[in-house]
């Protein structure tokens, strides 16, 4: 059974074969589903909850609730 990720930038689910992880040195995963999430996140260091494209967009404490768990 295939599984079904969620980005942990914009809240979308990642189809299988698609998306790229991200793994910090402390052994936490990070799912994004495109490269506009990644660089969002890691190069640009932007928040999801300010930004009307994530599913994130006006939910406070939703992001850090989901970089937290990795997932």
């Amino acid at each position: 059974m295939v599984r079904v990720y969620v980005c942990n930038f914009c809240g979308r689910e990642i189809q299988p074969g698609t998306g790229m992880w991200y793994v910090r040195n402390d052994g936490t995963i990070l799912r994004f589903c495109s490269s506009k999430c990644f660089k969002n996140a890691l190069k640009l260091g932007r928040d999801p909850t300010k930004l009307k494209w994530t599913k994130l967009y006006g939910k406070k404490g939703a992001a850090r609730i989901l970089m937290s768990r990795g997932g």
